[in-house]
């Protein structure tokens, strides 16, 4: 196979591999119990979804969660109303790295936010490693390289499994400033349908922020959540149970 298309393949599964562990596991199941992961597969995400996305889960949770109790106030971790579009992405680097140190440190204002999980932040990240899923990325990304003769397929495999501050970015900020609206939620929530599409879904943050425990984010015959598709693939195999909508 030529180098390009197989630097295709490559970034698409590892890009794949790291919206699965974001949308489905960390989102839809462990944040909002959207879809139901049985004890030891939430033990698993825990465990793995530092190594593969780089974000720790609990963390990403507790941010998450802030995110819709505050949502686009002075006190949400990630609004572009107070971090501006481009601005977003350093400010929810550092939302991450604050809600990160205060679970860390067992602030209990940030625990009771994820008092139900029954999941600790990883060891990486809780012995401050957090550079080593990175560097384990860079890793496997040179060995693909060497092995394939091709560097293309390498950066391809580096770009897409770690490409989830820039899906971030690109739901806190445009999906919150660029769309239209389904529901008069009392945010700024948009339904941007090129986030959507480039990030399994999640670009329908108006659908989403009206019914957050709903594992199905596309509510209109055009809307597209392929993440959703991802979640029942998953059910097929017993990796997971998507619950009842929670719309009439």
């Amino acid at each position: 196979m030529d180098a390009f298309p197989a630097s295709v393949l490559v970034f698409l599964g590892a890009y794949i591999l790291n919206v699965l562990y974001i949308t489905v596991f960390y989102h839809r199941g462990l944040a909002h119990e959207a879809v139901i992961l049985s004890p030891r597969m939430q033990r698993f995400v825990a465990l793995t979804g530092s190594w593969v996305t780089g974000i720790d889960a609990k963390a990403w949770v507790c941010m998450h969660r802030l995110h819709h109790r505050h949502s686009d106030t002075k006190q949400d971790p990630h609004s572009p109303v107070h971090g501006g579009v481009f601005g977003l992405f350093r400010k929810q680097l550092l939302a991450y790295r604050k809600v990160l140190v205060a679970l860390i440190r067992h602030h209990k204002d940030y625990e009771k936010v994820v008092a139900d999980l029954d999941i600790e932040v990883s060891p990486v990240n809780a012995r401050q490693l957090w550079y080593l899923p990175y560097l384990a990325h860079l890793a496997i990304g040179l060995a693909l390289g060497l092995l394939s003769g091709s560097a293309w397929i390498g950066a391809a495999f580096v770009l897409g499994i770690s490409s989830h501050p820039i899906e971030g970015w690109a739901v806190n900020a445009l999906a919150h400033s660029f769309g239209y609206r389904n529901y008069a939620t009392d945010d700024n929530s948009r339904n941007n349908s090129w986030v959507a599409l480039l990030v399994a879904g999640e670009g329908y943050q108006n659908n989403h922020h009206r019914y957050p425990d709903e594992a199905r984010f596309s509510h209109r015959w055009f809307e597209w959540d392929w993440g959703y598709q991802l979640c029942q693939l998953l059910s097929l195999f017993g990796v997971l149970r998507i619950t009842r909508s929670t719309r009439t």
